[in-house]
């Protein structure tokens, strides 16, 4: 982490001896959540992405802080957004890859999610955007202690047609099935269907709109906002606002719309009187999609993407915002990860944990500039339903032998249309050491023996608690899913 200043420091470090509660002054702090779909590391202009501009987002950088190396739950659609909501590893609660229209489970009620317990100090909440935790009632945010939902219950390609507007059959897409038309919800209700690329494309927009319409409402007491854009999952779509603005085609356009919703959240609360009041945090669920070629986004020279525990997959972009909280400018390279917001929250809030084991720790010291602080020292790579395939301890990483999804030597595909993958490529166990070598590219187990040791003890730890079906252990504190009653 970058020097600051010495008074941001020491306000920072009496973090230990001043009520969470005074940090935000005399009001409540609000938080606003913005979750994208398939961003990868390296899809914004602050992380280095060239032929389009994010400046509301390189501003908010600019005016917090910016993290390296902030890690998602898992490198999956519903796997992450349980981790996010949670504070969990999702295999802990029972939920792993992408749950289908069709699926017959959901994030567990009796779980506690950010809103849950928010809801103990009084907040207002709402999810907006895609939910994919379980389309059937039981499952849905007002189920899960949010008091308003705008949005589609799963991702945007679930859905009948292709770029063309042809049916989507597995013979023409042989990754995909048929479902009905996308049902975009108010509440537990279907208000309207999403048949068309043209109905995608105002999907940013009417996301956006809603949650300025819930802030200017909401003014007067504390709220939640989570807002988890259906972009930039393909099929990926733009409203006409931006199509053929940018230098990279269409995906730059919708990363452009994604940094105007940025900006008109960060003008509704200035408008309101609210941005010093309230904690915004931008990233994202998983990274690229990589076989999806200029549909895709970057992984910014990280290995593999989407599918895959390596850092491509995993590390993600993350921009946290506070005024008068989070000194201006600062890099923080420090370990982190969406399973770590919920107890932040908590604690930023005085609001209890939940009653169940979750995995998060509370990052705060970090956004309030403490350079001593180092909060989360290890982290689990899992995936498939209960795969362990990687531990990290600081910037050592050991990737454990396992079957996986690979990009490499496949050519990508074009305009929405994915190229080739495997999905059970034999990976050997390696160790790498992401300071010198983000990009995971050399071996160094041979030369430190006693940290592959360490690494492996950190593993067998896991294994008992959460379970790893590549040995076979079905770990001790693993909880079920929501299951739906017949």
């Amino acid at each position: 982490m970058r020097p600051l200043l010495s008074t941001a420091a020491a306000f920072g470090s009496a973090l230990a001896i001043l009520p969470l509660a005074a940090l935000a002054g005399e009001k409540h702090t609000n938080i606003v959540v913005v979750f994208i779909d398939d961003m990868g590391y390296g899809d914004l202009g602050c992380y280095g992405a060239t032929g389009y501009s994010t400046p509301n987002l390189d501003r908010m950088a600019s005016k917090g802080i910016r993290f390296t190396n902030f890690v998602s739950a898992q490198a999956v659609c519903s796997a992450s957004r349980a981790g996010i909501l949670t504070g969990c590893y999702p295999n802990r609660v029972g939920i792993s890859g992408a749950l289908m229209p069709d699926s017959k489970i959901g994030l567990n009620p009796n779980e506690e999610t950010i809103a849950e317990v928010l809801k103990k100090q009084h907040y207002k909440s709402i999810a907006i955007g895609k939910w994919h935790l379980g389309h059937r009632k039981e499952f849905l945010p007002l189920q899960q202690g949010f008091d308003e939902y705008f949005g589609l219950p799963y991702s945007n390609d679930m859905w009948p047609v292709d770029y063309d507007g042809k049916p989507l059959t597995k013979e023409r897409n042989p990754r995909k099935s048929t479902y009905p038309p996308l049902p975009l919800m108010e509440g537990n209700e279907k208000i309207r269907e999403i048949r068309t690329l043209d109905d995608q494309s105002e999907l940013t927009t009417l996301y956006t709109e809603r949650a300025v319409k819930f802030i200017n409402e909401n003014k007067k007491s504390p709220f939640f906002l989570y807002l988890a854009h259906s972009m930039c999952h393909v099929p990926i779509a733009v409203s006409s606002k931006f199509k053929g603005k940018s230098e990279q085609g269409l995906f730059g356009d919708v990363i452009m719309e994604i940094d105007w919703s940025v900006g008109e959240i960060l003008k509704a609360l200035e408008k309101n009187g609210l941005r010093k009041n309230t904690l915004i945090v931008f990233t994202a669920d998983n990274g690229p999609w990589l076989n999806y070629g200029n549909h895709a986004g970057s992984a910014g020279g990280l290995r593999e993407g989407k599918g895959c525990s390596f850092e491509g997959g995993q590390r993600e972009p993350c921009i946290m915002q506070w005024p008068g909280h989070i000194p201006e400018g600062i890099v923080c390279n420090k370990l982190a990860s969406t399973i770590d917001l919920l107890p932040t929250f908590a604690a930023l809030t005085n609001a209890p944990q939940p009653e169940k084991k979750i995995d998060g720790v509370n990052i705060l010291p970090l956004l309030l500039g403490d350079q001593a602080a180092n909060p989360r020292t290890t982290f689990l790579y899992y995936y498939r339903k209960n795969n362990l395939e990687g531990v990290r301890m600081g910037n050592w990483k050991l990737v454990l032998a396992h079957p996986g999804r690979t990009y490499h030597g496949f050519a990508p595909g074009k305009d929405g249309y994915p190229g080739g993958t495997t999905e059970d490529f034999r990976f050997k166990e390696e160790l790498f050491d992401l300071r010198r070598d983000p990009g995971e590219q050399y071996d160094v187990s041979a030369e430190n023996p006693e940290i592959v040791k360490e690494l492996k003890k950190i593993a067998d730890q896991a294994r008992e608690d959460l379970g790893d079906d590549l040995t076979g252990n079905p770990g001790k504190n693993r909880r079920e899913p929501g299951k739906v009653s017949e």
